[in-house]
């Protein structure tokens, strides 16, 4: 059977709860057609880049699938039909990816390590305009001209 990623986006004002039973529905629609679901990941209450139907906000929910293409058809109808459900997304993928997925990893920023103390930085060498040192002093354009003429 083919395998696919789908993903959708639930309103904002559902709870956590309503969002793990309309997963349950979606995931018997498609074992009631044959198929299986291999990964569920609840991905949380992301903010959206734009507002969808007056939401700024959504629960973002994650199934990795394995099932005829009748039955994500059949869960595409049901999302179209819900009011709950604001965007979905299907892809067909030759393979599944094993262990968690990008979102749930956890950031790489967090482990970039420690870049050192960067409220010190007046020991940059050269002279920035006066931040620091003792200034040179300036020529007058006119001294400049004066040796010129001589």
């Amino acid at each position: 059977m083919p395998l696919y990623e789908h993903v959708y986006l639930a309103r904002q004002d559902l709870s956590v709860q309503q969002v793990e039973e309309l997963t349950a529905k979606l995931s018997a629609v498609i074992t009631d057609a044959g198929g299986k679901i291999t990964k569920n990941e609840y991905w949380g209450l992301k903010s959206l880049s734009y507002r969808i139907s007056k939401n700024r906000k959504a629960h973002l929910t994650l199934l990795n699938v394995d099932a005829p293409s009748a039955a994500l058809a059949e869960v595409e109808r049901q999302e179209r039909l819900s009011e709950d459900c604001l965007r979905y997304l299907t892809i067909r993928v030759e393979e599944l990816e094993e262990g968690p997925s990008a979102m749930m990893r956890k950031s790489d920023r967090d482990d970039r390590g420690d870049r050192g103390d960067r409220g010190d930085r007046g020991d940059r060498g050269g002279d920035r305009g006066g931040r620091g040192g003792e200034r040179r002093p300036r020529r007058d354009d006119d001294s400049q001209d004066a040796s010129a003429e001589d």
